[in-house]
């Protein structure tokens, strides 16, 4: 990479970074804004890989956090049921803690640690985050934690369309040399 894309670029790729927090404010503002702010100097190679790292890493984080919502749901609704069987849902007597606490005991469990899971996956964003800010504020690359990538680098992609052939393309090479 050039020294001077890299220092002419650093004021946006280190907005970039921070435009993710704009979710907190605008859904999915985590996605639109640093996808604008990469599409507008994708060309750059400093923008560019900067700009992909962000967006896979706030996928996988969406991803990250879908799945321990899913896996929290599927324990309530397991241990809602587990809890219920044989006894009202609505009691007349107001609240009661169904049964003995042992019984609950696995559920505040699964709920504590899932809340733990959650949380760590919050206070990761925030440190990789501002960690990639800083770094692009150095004109540094950097590589975001525990990202799955999803958006590859546009060069190997390009590379492999240009030097592969389609099959017609080589069946058609090898009738043509036979005849």
């Amino acid at each position: 990479m050039k020294t001077e894309s890299i220092n002419q670029n650093k004021t946006l790729v280190t907005v970039l970074h921070l435009s993710v927090f704009t979710k907190y404010f605008i859904p999915l503002g985590n996605f639109i804004f640093p996808m604008l702010l990469w599409l507008s100097r994708k060309q750059d190679a400093f923008v560019d890989h900067h700009g992909r790292n962000a967006l896979n890493f706030q996928i996988s984080m969406f991803l990250y956090t879908v799945f321990l919502v899913a896996v929290g749901a599927a324990a309530m609704v397991y241990f809602g049921i587990k809890l219920s069987l044989g006894q009202a849902f609505f009691m007349e007597h107001g609240p009661e803690f169904p049964g003995n606490f042992s019984d609950a005991l696995p559920f505040i469990i699964t709920a504590g640690i899932l809340g733990i899971l959650l949380l760590g996956l919050f206070i990761l964003e925030l440190f990789a985050v501002i960690s990639a800010s800083l770094k692009a504020s150095e004109g540094k690359l950097y590589n975001y934690p525990l990202s799955i990538r999803f958006i590859g680098s546009g060069d190997s992609e390009e590379s492999n369309h240009q030097n592969h052939q389609s099959k017609n393309e080589q069946f058609n090479s090898t009738e043509k040399q036979r005849l």
